[in-house]
């Protein structure tokens, strides 16, 4: 019998969570009610409505508010009209690998802190900061950190917006899986912290779909301009007409039903993912327990080689990404991303086994001193 391939990759939604005939519904009421604007070419700051509803939500200006498509090309964005070659920028270790792709572009010299159980290093920051480096921007994800799946203390995070008031840096506040909290309680954003020293950035792609590409930022106002400025210069604007399609979902009075029914569906994944863990991979690796979001962080105790693990892993069935992405100077060898939403969960439960026979078996095992 052939052995079916089980995917810890990317980090995306099944598709059986996608409300089609809602989506279906809206699409067509915007062709019917809202062609002339949804169709048209626009502001590059995006469909004003939905910027009206985030404002208000959030209880900010509209100018703060610019949409684009998917939060990534807002991190592109910034990087673009923020950074010059040789910008330091920080960044958590790991951190979203696309990230790193974007400031290396723009020439930045990236420097990562270390993670523990309630975020980021700030004893190493505080010292880089007394030592004379200045970064031109933090870029954090505060809840359910992709890769690792790590929440920031509340401490630390107000530790930290009083180091960038400080030091004058820009933090960007990356939030896309923060209303996935399937346990506890939510913590105060960085933005709610300071608001005028946060980019904070959200998307629709994990409450929604991805495939509709909505994503925005509420800028602090020097930015704001410069960033919707750079936009129109580039692609004139974004796509109104799926930007018109989120907005209508959400007037419908459908996402807050939808993060109900996503909630349900992931949660039994997390739960699943955990137990296996915690049942093939004592004394073999040390891992995270988040409330939320799409991943499990785990660190393998063995000293391994990533190109060994992932290609012994793909031999027993199991595909895996490379660890060393996501990590600034690239030592993520031991680093391995369970994402779980994508997956059900008896593959959840044979995949973290397969894992576990491949960890056993890799060569010139030993054991670091890190316990859980």
């Amino acid at each position: 019998m052939t052995q079916t391939t089980i995917k810890f990759t990317r980090g995306v939604p099944p598709p059986e969570c996608f409300p089609t005939g809602q989506l279906a519904e809206c699409a067509q009421t915007v062709l019917l009610k809202s062609y002339d604007v949804a169709l048209q070419y626009g502001s590059a700051g995006g469909f004003p409505p939905l910027r009206h509803w985030i404002a208000q939500t959030e209880g900010v200006a509209e100018d703060r508010v610019v949409l684009a498509q998917g939060s990534l090309q807002l991190q592109d964005t910034l990087a673009r009209i923020l950074l010059r070659p040789g910008d330091v920028v920080y960044v958590e270790a790991p951190t979203y690998d696309r990230t790193l792709t974007v400031m290396r572009r723009a020439g930045a010299q990236v420097v990562g802190f270390a993670l523990g159980p309630d975020g980021l290093d700030l004893d190493e920051l505080t010292r880089r900061l007394l030592g004379g480096e200045r970064p031109v921007l933090f870029y954090v994800i505060p809840d359910f950190q992709n890769p690792s799946g790590i929440v920031l203390s509340y401490e630390k995070r107000q530790q930290l917006v009083a180091l960038a008031e400080q030091y004058g840096f820009w933090l960007v506040e990356d939030t896309p899986y923060r209303r996935l909290r399937y346990g506890g309680e939510d913590i105060p954003r960085l933005f709610d912290l300071a608001p005028e020293r946060v980019a904070h950035m959200s998307s629709f792609s994990k409450l929604v779909a991805p495939g509709l590409r909505v994503g925005y930022v509420i800028a602090p106002k020097p930015l704001a301009g410069p960033l919707v400025k750079f936009s129109e210069d580039t692609y004139i604007n974004p796509s109104y007409f799926n930007q018109a399609i989120i907005h209508e979902f959400i007037q419908c009075g459908w996402l807050e039903a939808n993060l109900v029914k996503l909630k349900q569906l992931y949660a039994p994944r997390l739960a699943a993912m955990l137990e296996a863990v915690e049942q093939h991979m004592q004394g073999l690796a040390d891992w995270n327990k988040p409330q939320g979001g799409f991943f499990v962080g785990m660190t393998l105790r063995r000293e391994v080689e990533a190109a060994h693990l992932l290609a012994d892993a793909k031999e027993a069935g199991l595909l895996l990404s490379d660890g060393r992405g996501f990590f600034a100077d690239g030592n993520g060898d031991r680093f391995v991303r369970l994402p779980f939403c994508a997956v059900t969960p008896e593959e959840i439960k044979e995949g973290v086994r397969r894992l576990a026979s491949v960890t056993v078996n890799m060569p010139a095992l030993s054991l670091s001193r890190s316990s859980r």
